[in-house]
């Protein structure tokens, strides 16, 4: 008899009637033949009016305490979940995070699981109940109740269906699936019937709300099939899995996050070290970083630009500025009114020219481009934020994702029960959530083009690739960075075959444009650090900068997503560098 893990948000057991409809789906799903686990959220609002009441009491409620009190939101949903099972004449049994042995870390608020003891809950399902599960919460190993912060339910959800090796995990909500994008920014969009887990992360980080990423993370790293589905109606919903919805068209969604804060540290001294003593101290005080653009330094001093989100913004600035005080640079700089938009998909590894779409668009919308980071499943570009939401109705216009794509012939399943094999995964692993490193790879077939002084405008990155694309150059990394003076520096790589037509097309561009002569390498290295839990560790970029520092490898960009890490170096420090990042992450390695 297979396991089903079904998850139920606030908004699904809002009150007793939503209480009853969620207890019968658990009910209709054990009579069809499955055991059945229910992970339920506290009801409504009741987390939001939970945190008021603390905040009336103290402006600086202890981590602590707070999480004693915010999980008593769930113990009420599970108690009231079994009342409405046994209501209907059929076994319950519900549980909190303790009870159920899901043992975390002790960082309070934002606790991450290390291991899940299923015996009790194997034993009840054994019995014939239906399993309540309390959402949101752990026990550390001092006993104290630990909670997980945002998504924890989702995150709760798909750890017990990895550590139960159930067949599926529902994911009940609001909505009826993924969609392409946020249906209540764009009306057009469309749901998907199914997605990638790299798709997904990507998407979720970028911006969209259904799912949070570190449920996400459990998913792939433990080979979850993960299924959305409304809790008001009977949509097909989507499947999260291994098996995309089609690599035949480049871009699957699009995402937007709108309440982001751009840092901007000029002059930083073209040193190795530089970026990770800024990395490492924002990783100290567990403050993420989203977008990392550090571009090629000219006369010895480089820029280097990243994002927080905007709540992050006071204490990542009092941070950079101590650090830039002890480097020497020469100012740092911010804009909390910035957007990220970004377009998400497998099939950009097999199709040219979707960066100069995606800037090609947003020109003809008069939108400007603040910053650019490119890896090889996403494209996302800084905006300001009263233009995040045209840009991104732009580009899901510019892709027509509104449009259901064509399947892709003989499409299979990679890697499923091959190096993400599960058993074997947590046979390595010291906790559920540890940071999992699936390559380190090294690509020495590359060259680079560096453009600086670039006037602020819309349209130069979309005039840019459509010369370079004329001209018959692939481009792989892109990254533009905030110069000085309100200028920009751009700085892509492509094959070396086309490194001089690539110099020559910036050099006319450069003339056109009033920006400074291009300059270039024609053999870099680039180095991919790719695995799962990437970005929710906030210690990854800063850990691989602080090695490759500390073997005199001097960083020359740096651009970054949910999935991997990507840096440039010289072409003759490749090796070094490679090994480098190896030695550095040989436990996450798999």
């Amino acid at each position: 008899m297979g396991i089903l893990v079904q998850k139920f948000g606030g908004t699904s057991v809002a009150d007793a009637e939503k209480i009853m409809a969620a207890a019968r789906r658990a009910i209709l799903a054990q009579r069809q033949g499955r055991q059945v686990v229910m992970v339920v959220s506290a009801m409504g609002h009741t987390t939001d009016h939970l945190v008021d009441l603390a905040r009336q009491i103290t402006s600086d409620p202890p981590a602590r305490e707070m999480d004693m009190l915010l999980s008593t939101g769930e113990q009420v949903s599970v108690a009231l979940m079994a009342m409405a099972i046994h209501s209907l004449g059929h076994k319950a049994i519900s549980f909190t995070g303790g009870q159920l042995g899901i043992r975390t870390d002790s960082m309070h608020t934002k606790a991450r699981i290390r291991s899940i003891s299923t015996d009790r809950i194997r034993a009840a399902l054994e019995e014939g109940c239906i399993v309540i599960a309390a959402g949101f919460q752990g026990v550390s190993d001092t006993a104290d109740i630990t909670t997980l912060g945002r998504g924890g339910s989702d995150t709760t959800a798909v750890a017990l269906a990895a550590a139960l090796h159930a067949e599926q995990c529902e994911i009940y909500t609001d909505v009826d699936g993924v969609y392409t994008t946020d249906p209540r920014l764009v009306p057009e969009a469309r749901r998907m019937t199914r997605i990638g887990y790299d798709e997904m992360l990507e998407l979720a980080t970028a911006g969209a709300g259904v799912m949070h990423n570190r449920s996400i993370e459990f998913a792939k790293r433990f080979s979850v099939p993960v299924h959305v589905r409304s809790s008001f109606s009977d949509s097909e919903g989507t499947v999260i899995s291994w098996l995309p919805e089609s690599r035949a068209v480049p871009v699957c969604g699009a995402a937007l996050i709108q309440k982001e804060a751009r840092l901007t540290v000029r002059g930083v001294p073209d040193r190795p070290g530089a970026a990770a003593a800024i990395f490492t101290r924002l990783a100290g005080r567990n403050i993420p970083t989203d977008m990392i653009v550090q571009n090629v330094a000219t006369d010895g001093r480089a820029d280097i630009s990243f994002t927080v989100f905007q709540e992050e913004l006071p204490a990542a600035l009092r941070i950079v500025e101590a650090v830039g005080k002890e480097l020497g640079v020469e100012e740092v700089g911010y804009d909390e009114n910035v957007a990220k938009a970004s377009v998400v998909g497998l099939g950009m590894a097999r199709q040219a020219g979707v960066a100069e779409k995606l800037f090609a668009s947003l020109a003809e919308k008069g939108i400007n481009i603040l910053m650019i980071t490119t890896s090889e499943i996403k494209i996302s570009v800084l905006v300001d934020r009263g233009q995040g939401v045209e840009a991104l109705r732009t580009a899901h216009a510019a892709f027509r994702l509104d449009q259901p794509p064509p399947p892709t012939p003989d499409e299979s399943v990679p890697e499923a029960n091959g190096k993400n094999d599960r058993e074997r995964i947590i046979g390595r692993l010291h906790g559920m959530e540890d940071l999992v490193i699936e390559s380190i790879a090294l690509d020495e077939t590359q060259g680079r083009v560096t453009i600086g002084d670039i006037p602020d405008r819309p349209g130069l990155a979309a005039k840019l690739f459509q010369q370079v694309s004329r001209a018959g150059v692939n481009v792989d990394m892109i990254v533009q960075s905030v110069g000085r003076d309100g200028k920009a520096a751009m700085s892509f790589t492509m094959p070396q075959e086309s490194y001089e037509a690539a110099l020559e097309t910036a050099r006319r561009f450069s003339r056109e444009i009033g920006a400074a002569a291009p300059s270039g390498e024609r053999q870099v290295a680039k180095l991919s650090v790719s695995g799962t839990g990437l970005k929710s560790h906030v210690s990854v970029a800063a850990r691989a900068f602080r090695a490759l520092a500390e073997a005199g490898v001097n960083v020359e960009m740096i651009s970054t997503s949910e999935v991997r890490l990507n840096v440039v170096v010289r072409g003759d420090e490749g090796r070094r560098a490679a090994e480098t990042l190896r030695r550095e992450f040989q436990e996450e390695l798999i």
